[in-house]
């Protein structure tokens, strides 16, 4: 039987006030966890950021995006594990009903096409005053 792999992605917000050592640490425990279990497509790291609303009276908290391909039990128990550790403010992972990966090489080949296309803009050479 072939087995079923979904693409996904994961958002979760780190609590900032424990430090940046602590935020650091959680941040690559848990893309370690996802980078053992699944196949990493893209990750990306926004940073610091004011929350919309306050949670548990923090203004802020460091957010991770991580899009991943894996088997649908993977989710379940990483949502598990988000719940448990307490520098996790938020968490939220959905199942994407397209590919991930063909869509990011499809973006890459996109890009390509469009740089190949633009004419080469060569800057002038500033004229000597003698």
């Amino acid at each position: 039987m072939e087995k079923v792999i979904n693409s996904y992605e994961c958002l979760f917000i780190v609590d900032v006030t424990k430090g940046d050592e602590t935020c650091d640490a959680t941040v690559n425990k848990f893309l370690s966890m996802i980078e053992a279990n699944a196949e990493v497509v893209d990750v990306a790291k926004w940073g610091k950021r004011r929350l919309a609303y306050p949670i548990n009276d923090m203004p802020e908290g460091y957010y991770v995006v991580a899009t991943f391909k894996t088997e649908p039990a993977f989710p379940a128990e990483l949502e598990r594990v988000f719940n448990i550790d307490e520098t996790i403010m938020r968490s939220m992972i959905i199942r994407l009903e397209y590919d991930a990966a063909e869509k990011k090489a499809e973006k890459a080949a996109k890009a390509a096409a469009e740089a190949a296309a633009e004419p080469a803009v060569e800057e002038a050479a500033p004229a000597d005053a003698e």
